[in-house]
This record gives structure tokens, C-alpha cells and sequence, in this order.
């Protein structure tokens, strides 16, 4: 009967410690109401200059310059990519890419 007794005492105490509401977890709003209101859901998102950033530069990646253009399709075609080691990018694609003419 004794060991009952001391058995259910330390389960007590074992249930006592592990299910205890501290009071930190009793600070945080979220504890009473989960959600946001509308208004207020964007406020603590700052806005990045970073994120500006790369935006901007995945613009101009669409909007290539001619040069680049030419040097990426050059690149791309083998012959055109080693004729450009020797003569320069220019040059390579305006012998192999600058006598197609479309009509």
C-alpha cells in the first residue's frame, strides 16, 4: 500500500511538471486570439531594399542589351565561341550570325 502511495505521488508530480502552463507562454497574444486582423497582418513585414533589388534585376536580365544577346547566341554555337577567343565576340558574330538576313 505504501509503494501505491509513493507511486502516485511521483506520477503527480510528474504530471504536475510537464503539463504546466508557464507564464511566458501566457504573454504571447496568439495564446487568447490566433489570428490577425486584416490591417494588421502586414505590419510587422518591413519592406526590403534587397528584395527591391533583385526585382529590378530580374527586369533588366528580360531586357538585354544587343551586345549581350549576340555574345550569349555566340556562345551558344561552338565555331562562333572559339572564333571569338581570337578575333572577339563582334567580330565572331557578325561572321557567323550577321549574314542571315530575313525577308
Amino acid at each position: 500500500m505504501r509503494t501505491l502511495v509513493i507511486l502516485t505521488l511521483l506520477a503527480v508530480l510528474v504530471m504536475a511538471a510537464t503539463c504546466y502552463e508557464s507564464h511566458e507562454s501566457m504573454e504571447s497574444h496568439e495564446y487568447l486570439n490566433p489570428f490577425l486582423n486584416r490591417r494588421r497582418a502586414n505590419d510587422f513585414i518591413q519592406s526590403d531594399t534587397r528584395l527591391r533589388a533583385i526585382a529590378q534585376e530580374r527586369i533588366r536580365e528580360r531586357h538585354k542589351a544587343p551586345q549581350e544577346h549576340q555574345r550569349e547566341l555566340c556562345e551558344d554555337y561552338y565555331p562562333c565561341e572559339m572564333y571569338a577567343f581570337r578575333h572577339g565576340y563582334a567580330a565572331a558574330y557578325k561572321h557567323y550570325f550577321g549574314r542571315r538576313r530575313t525577308k
